[in-house]
């Protein structure tokens, strides 16, 4: 989710802080899958992304699981955030140093509905569950310019493998 309100101490996310923080959750047994900009950067996309969007299973002990391993971010942001608020609001920001947004539905679609056909990717050895082509495009069911991008890049290959 974009937005410009981030406040002036959020940086742009770079590759080496995903890997960072799937470790992390990967660690503590998270239950989440990448969507967003980085999981179209995961499928070949060539675009920038101002956070990193997890798709999480909303369930109070999955979130309390969240933000132990959000603890490697350096304003501990996180230290805000309720185990039942992923399961109340649409969206929860975390803007620490990088931004991170959780959800629990992205469009429709939920962490279980994503996780059924997710593709995991290593990045320097670390594995990260993403959300497929064809759960990423109904996760960006949005009137956002990005958001059409996206769906385009990301509805290319699949019309070409139907061919």
């Amino acid at each position: 989710m974009d937005d410009t309100d981030d406040g002036p101490y959020a940086r742009e996310p770079q590759l080496e802080d995903l890997v960072r923080l799937a470790y992390a959750l990967n660690a503590e047994h998270v239950r989440y899958v990448l969507i967003g900009g980085f999981a179209v950067i995961a499928h070949g996309g060539a675009r920038t992304t101002k956070g990193i969007d997890l798709l999480i299973d909303a369930s109070p002990d999955n979130v309390a699981r969240v933000r132990r391993a959000l603890q490697i971010l350096e304003d501990k942001a996180v230290d805000e955030v309720s185990d039942d608020d992923v399961a109340k609001y649409t969206v929860v920001r975390i803007a620490d140093e990088i931004v991170v947004d959780l959800m629990s539905k992205a469009c429709g679609v939920d962490y279980d509905d994503a996780s059924r056909d997710a593709v995991e990717i290593s990045y320097s050895g670390v594995p990260i569950l993403v959300a497929s082509p064809r759960t990423l495009i109904r996760t960006k069911n949005t009137i956002r310019p990005s958001d059409a991008a996206d769906r385009h890049f990301l509805q290319a290959p699949i019309d070409e493998e139907e061919r």
